[in-house]
């Protein structure tokens, strides 16, 4: 049995990307999962393959807890979703309406390369105050002072983490 190490008061920290991805990517996913829950954190991901596997597995192998909001409904599960690496799924039957949850859930969403799912989830999140730290995700553009906070690497990701997290 696998013991979930957590927080005093643990925090819920997206990490959204792309269902395929290159191995650097998968990398990044893997080592952002991993210092989550090394911090003591709960990842929240989409639940799937690719970035969302590499992020989970990465949190599940080092003692965290992992949560997934899903497209499908328990009885008809999608391919591939969860991952094995889900602690906790949730069944939502809603496809892509989903990313709704996946943006205004966590205390800040990590997002890393990505198609067009992971910019919806980074404009949602945008637009309900959720911080989004992006370690090369989709770039983009919109009107006002919203924006990405841009990483280049993985411990750029924590600093910001840990950052807004203080603040």
């Amino acid at each position: 049995m696998r013991a979930i190490r957590l927080a005093e008061k643990p925090r819920v920290i997206g990490v959204m990307g792309s269902h395929r991805g290159d191995t650097r990517t998968l990398d990044e996913a893997y080592r952002v999962g991993e210092g989550i829950a090394k911090r003591g954190h709960i990842v929240l991901t989409g639940g799937g393959g690719g970035t969302m596997r590499a992020a989970s597995e990465g949190a599940w192998k080092a003692g965290g807890l992992v949560i997934a909001v899903l497209p499908s409904e328990r009885r008809y599960p999608a391919k591939g979703y969860p991952n094995d690496f889900v602690d906790i799924p949730i069944y939502t039957g809603m496809s892509d309406a989903r990313n709704a949850i996946n943006a205004k859930t966590p205390d800040v969403l990590i997002a890393l390369r990505g198609g067009l799912g992971t910019l919806s989830e980074i404009a949602l999140a945008l637009k309900s105050g959720t911080p989004v730290i992006g370690l090369c995700c989709p770039r983009f553009e919109v009107a006002g002072e919203i924006d990405v906070i841009r990483v280049a690497t993985v411990e750029g990701v924590f600093e910001e983490m840990e950052r807004i997290l203080k603040g």
